[in-house]
């Protein structure tokens, strides 16, 4: 295993060439790839993603990268959903019917809310720059990819669906999106997604990789 070397997996569904060139950016060594060895010899995975859930599911079955991800996880190999690629770490999605997800953190894919806390109605997708607010249930963000990351940073948003674990330890980050907690960063053990595009978030979106890679 080669250190900072990062497998971007390539299953016909993300903007690879952004996130290949964000992690290059922060030193990394990349490859964007559907080989499973090249995935398992990497250091750090990361599964990106634009589209829908079941879409998304069916080309990593398609192109038999489900197990991989999975071996991946039991190797201990950090491992980063973005967008479409967080939500797939779930269980099930309810966009489109109802779709199995990676079952790596247990949760559901939901819509986002239809109306703001005062009954408006609210924009979907929510698309725009957002700050990441930390949970009352965690005191710090010390030793994950947001430690470097300040209450006034801001990143970019463009999605319908949202990602809701169970387990609120494993709720990192959420924003707030018409008076409605969205969650924005999920993270257990290796598996860390983000709900925002750290590719297209500037200075910010760069440190969180580059924390990604220590």
């Amino acid at each position: 295993m080669k250190s900072n070397s990062v497998a971007i997996i390539d299953y016909g569904v993300g903007n690879l060439l952004s996130v290949s060139r964000a992690f290059e950016h922060c030193g990394a060594r990349v490859e964007v790839t559907s080989n499973p060895k090249l995935i398992l010899d990497a250091s750090h995975v990361v599964l990106p993603g634009v589209g829908s859930f079941s879409e998304g599911m069916k080309e990593l079955r398609y192109h038999k990268l489900e197990s991989i991800i999975h071996e991946v996880v039991v190797n201990n190999t950090p491992l980063l959903g973005i967008c479409l690629g967080m939500q797939m770490l779930l269980d099930v999605s309810e966009e489109y019917g109802i779709t199995a997800g990676l079952g790596l953190i247990t949760g559901r894919v939901i819509p986002i809310p239809i109306c703001d806390s005062d009954g408006r109605l609210l924009k979907s997708p929510h698309i725009g720059w957002n700050n990441l607010i930390i949970p009352k249930s965690k005191n710090t963000w010390l030793c994950t990819p947001l430690q470097e990351i300040k209450s006034s940073e801001t990143f970019y948003f463009v999605h319908s669906f949202m990602a809701l674990p169970v387990d609120q330890s494993n709720l990192l980050a959420y924003c707030e999106y018409g008076g409605h907690n969205i969650p924005a960063v999920i993270k257990k053990g290796n598996i860390t997604g983000c709900q925002f595009h750290p590719e297209k978030s500037g200075k910010s979106g760069l440190k969180v990789i580059s924390q990604f890679l220590k």
